[in-house]
């Protein structure tokens, strides 16, 4: 990514500080996409039912909290959502006409000139609630597989990275990101993301010396043994001799996943990784070993012991040849994957088939400036095509 460095925002001064950096960065993305799967577009409401929504007529919204009425010409802020019974899903129809309400009252702020930018922002804020409430709704009325609709996405942003170091060899770094609220899509895995919050975020800081990195990121920090558990808010690695040692703490008090660990080596030409966590079933592990036969062939192995079910062993083997990949993994579960590619100059093809014959095909291509042209299609009719650019 293609970095802007801001030469009046670099700062000397004295306190210890030697010097700060900020440089600022750019993203955007545009395209179309079809049928893509809408688990992350209600991420925020898996596990609950969307309480009944609260009726919106010309710009006034039911607080869902306390059942009064608010003041005419405002919104409420959107209540989260409670757990509720099957019958909550019977009504589709329901949760539409709220969002059609939700939208008819941003609308009536909109054009109304004593509306405020606090009415409005909290307007806008309904129509998202609305959105996700009748997206969660409609996946999980169909088991969580409901395939998005055809639809445009665009969005872009700025990230600003503040860089520095202190005169005893402290280096540190923080993030400031500022997204808009338009539609967002996984590419990697054929996902509706849904609308970005639209609003600035900060993200990790971090300080590194002689004792290690030390990562503050509040819910911004993957398990280390498995992106998919709680994120974590704080992580510490350090190097012991040749082992890299990193672990992550959830400070949330009653997550049930709250530690993660990983630790990795290079021996002989082996590379060793080790990671683990909490988990309600106990603490899972995984070993997972590399090793480069030659300049053009790997193979790999691993042993994963996830709390409360069977150890999985998988093997795989990867090569590459002038620009063609190929690589196979399979395990002791009955599953297996197989992924082939071809690379010549910024073009790159991917394709990958598994065990259920379930099928992926993406084509990316550089075109200069930034920009790079990605699309993609796979077995159960998802498709997206588009262009992402980096400033």
């Amino acid at each position: 990514m293609k970095k802007l460095l801001i030469a009046s925002t670099a700062l000397v001064a004295s306190a210890g500080i030697a010097s700060a950096d900020i440089t600022i960065s750019g993203h955007a993305s545009a395209g179309f996409y079809s049928g893509l799967s809408m688990k992350d577009a209600a991420a925020a409401y898996v596990g609950v039912i969307p309480a009944t929504p609260a009726t919106i007529t010309n710009g006034t919204q039911a607080a869902a909290s306390a059942g009064g009425a608010v003041t005419a010409g405002s919104v409420a802020a959107p209540v989260a959502p409670t757990t509720g019974g099957a019958s909550s899903l019977a009504n589709e129809a329901t949760y539409r006409d709220a969002l059609n309400d939700a939208k008819a009252a941003l609308l009536t702020l909109q054009v109304a000139t004593s509306s405020t930018d606090l009415a409005i922002s909290n307007a806008e804020l309904a129509v998202t609630k609305a959105e996700l409430d009748l997206a969660m709704v409609v996946s999980t009325a169909k088991k969580g597989n409901t395939p998005s609709a055809d639809g445009i996405y665009s969005n872009a942003g700025v990230d600003f990275t503040m860089t520095g170091a202190t005169d005893n060899g402290i280096s540190f770094s923080a993030s400031v990101n500022i997204d808009t609220g338009s539609n967002e899509i996984d590419t990697g895995d054929f996902e509706f993301d849904g609308k970005d919050g639209g609003t600035a975020g900060l993200g990790a800081v971090s300080m590194t010396g002689t004792f290690g990195t030390l990562t503050f990121d509040d819910a911004g920090i993957d398990n280390l043994y498995d992106d998919d558990l709680a994120a974590a808010d704080i992580s510490y690695s350090t190097t012991v001799g040749a082992v890299t040692l990193t672990i992550a703490n959830d400070a949330t008090a009653d997550s049930a996943n709250a530690n993660s660990f990983s630790a990795s080596t290079t021996q002989s030409g082996m590379a060793f990784t080790l990671t683990g966590s909490e988990t309600t079933a106990g603490t899972s592990a995984k070993l997972a070993m590399a090793y480069a036969l030659n300049d053009t062939v790997s193979i790999s192995a691993n042993t994963d012991q996830a709390a409360g079910a069977e150890s999985v062993q998988t093997i795989g083997a990867a090569t590459t040849l002038n620009g063609v990949s190929v690589s196979v993994e399979s395990a002791n579960n009955s599953t297996w994957d197989v992924d082939l590619g071809y690379t010549a100059g910024g073009f790159a093809l991917t394709y990958g088939v598994d065990e259920t014959d379930g099928w992926t095909a993406t084509a990316t291509s550089a075109l200069g400036g930034g920009a790079t042209f990605a699309a993609g299609v796979n077995s159960e009719d998802s498709m997206y095509a588009g262009v992402s650019f980096a400033f």
